[in-house]
């Protein structure tokens, strides 16, 4: 699973506003035994969005979840680049959204909040909007388009997330502090199979933290442990974690 998240707003790039969405959605799929694969911040410019969303779409069991530019005004492109990317164009007004439009302003001509309600064919909404009840939509129940206001998509991202991302058995990592440099412990980390999540944080007292993580990785751990002994490198083990 290649779970990917695209932040777009050019306020972000040029400072005018922080981001809020990265950590959320980090966390949240962490607490489920989920991680993510990329997290793109991106402006609103409609060719870098295209490219980035085919990027995504090209991904094998590719997840999106998209924060931004779902509204009518002329920088909120999302709604169609979504429709030209994930399904052939086609684009379609969703009647419940239309309702609930007309619910919430029933004394005026709401004809031009309706473009909010016009998505990709077939789309299906996010009702969890706790400050207007306006939905963000979903595409095949694996690409995710909300608003950028945080206080408005996190409450979809947990929807999304219940529906389509149950719990799983969170990874186990074994993780040592190795008082060496990296080039010193070089010739072991190149034996090290593919199939194991490893990676090295060098520090600048020139000792490393080494973890390994998936597949036998307890079984790796064992044996870089024993290399590091036979060059007589010196090592604290760290406290097996759930990652």
């Amino acid at each position: 699973m290649n779970i990917f998240q695209v932040i777009i707003g050019t306020e972000i790039l040029n400072g005018r506003r922080e981001d809020k969405h990265f950590k959320f959605l980090r966390d949240e799929l962490l607490k489920r035994g989920y991680e993510l694969n990329a997290s793109f911040i991106i402006k609103d410019d409609p060719n870098l969005m295209k490219d980035i969303f085919y990027l995504i779409k090209n991904t094998p069991d590719s997840f999106l979840f998209c924060y931004g530019g779902i509204g009518a005004t002329p920088d909120d492109y999302t709604r169609e680049l979504a429709a030209a990317v994930f399904t052939d164009k086609e684009m379609d007004y969703n009647r419940d959204f239309i309702k609930k439009i007309d619910e919430k302003f029933p004394h005026e001509d709401n004809s031009k909040k309706y473009p909010l309600a016009y998505w990709p064919k077939n789309a299906k909404p996010l009702w969890n909007n706790p400050i207007n009840g306006f939905p963000g939509f979903y595409i095949d129940n694996r690409y995710f388009f909300m608003p950028g206001f945080p206080q408005m998509s996190h409450p979809m991202t947990v929807e999304a997330l219940d529906k389509f991302f149950p719990p799983i058995k969170k990874k186990e990592r074994y993780s040592l502090i190795a008082y060496a440099k990296e080039s010193e412990m070089l010739d072991i980390m190149n034996k090290i199979p593919e199939y194991v999540e490893f990676s090295t944080l060098p520090k600048l007292d020139y000792t490393s933290e080494i973890s390994f993580a998936g597949e036998k990785a307890k079984e790796i751990y064992e044996w870089f442990k024993n290399e590091l002994e036979k060059k007589n490198i010196k090592f604290e083990e760290c406290k097996s974690s759930n990652s």
